[in-house]
């Protein structure tokens, strides 16, 4: 079976869903407006910058699931989902997977953004495999850190690998959509490199290497 492996948040979202669930919980004042939507951007431009602490923002980011109720994660959850994502879902990414889903190839996300965030997303797109950067649970309750290998940089790679240990699949005839140049690593792995409306960085080793650029933006 033919991988067809997707990053998510300015791939197959028009939008960045991470940054997006932080805005969401200041523009509602769950969080403090200025303080953490300043610490937020900031974290933010540095991804962009591909200069990330990961670890930092896993910290920064991770807090407020620790301090709700699960009840009450799962209702903001669900607006966040209606007012913020449902916006920024591409038709064209949406088609893209149905044209992978159409040809029999096994769809899989593989993100950095946290699997709180992003589970419902993949499930509303439809892909029922999802590899992202895990949170740590003690029972019913998130413990605000993250738990085993970052999905992010070459963390996407040894999630992978380790997922193809366990499922037999390989990387034959393998496809992977991805904006970022945080995911070279990944996309030098692949037999066909994808890059989607990419950045600056990646679109030009894209044009360097002979990948395929391509836009899901309308």
């Amino acid at each position: 079976m033919r991988l067809a492996l997707f990053d998510l948040d300015n791939t197959l979202l028009g939008g960045d869903s991470d940054h997006a669930w932080g805005d969401y919980l200041c523009a509602r004042g769950i969080l403090d407006p200025v303080a953490y939507k300043q610490r937020n951007d900031a974290f933010y431009q540095d991804y962009l910058a591909g200069r990330l602490d990961l670890q930092a923002y896993l910290a920064f980011s991770l807090e407020i699931l620790a301090a709700t109720e699960p009840a009450q994660l799962q209702q903001w959850h669900a607006d966040f989902m209606r007012e913020c994502i449902e916006p920024i879902i591409l038709p064209k990414a949406l088609a893209l997977l149905e044209q992978h889903r159409v040809a029999g190839d096994k769809l899989v996300i593989i993100t950095a953004t946290n699997r709180f965030v992003t589970g419902p997303i993949a499930a509303r797109l439809g892909v029922d495999t999802l590899l992202a950067t895990e949170c740590e649970m003690d029972g019913e309750r998130y413990t605000g850190r993250s738990t085993d290998v970052p999905c992010f940089r070459d963390g996407k790679v040894t999630r992978l690998t380790r997922w193809l240990e366990e499922t037999g699949l390989n990387l034959e005839g393998s496809y992977f959509y991805s904006d970022s140049m945080n995911d070279l690593p990944l996309l030098e792995c692949v037999e066909h490199p994808v890059a989607v409306d990419p950045d600056p960085v990646l679109h030009g080793e894209a044009m360097r290497r002979g990948w395929k650029v391509i836009s899901l933006r309308d």
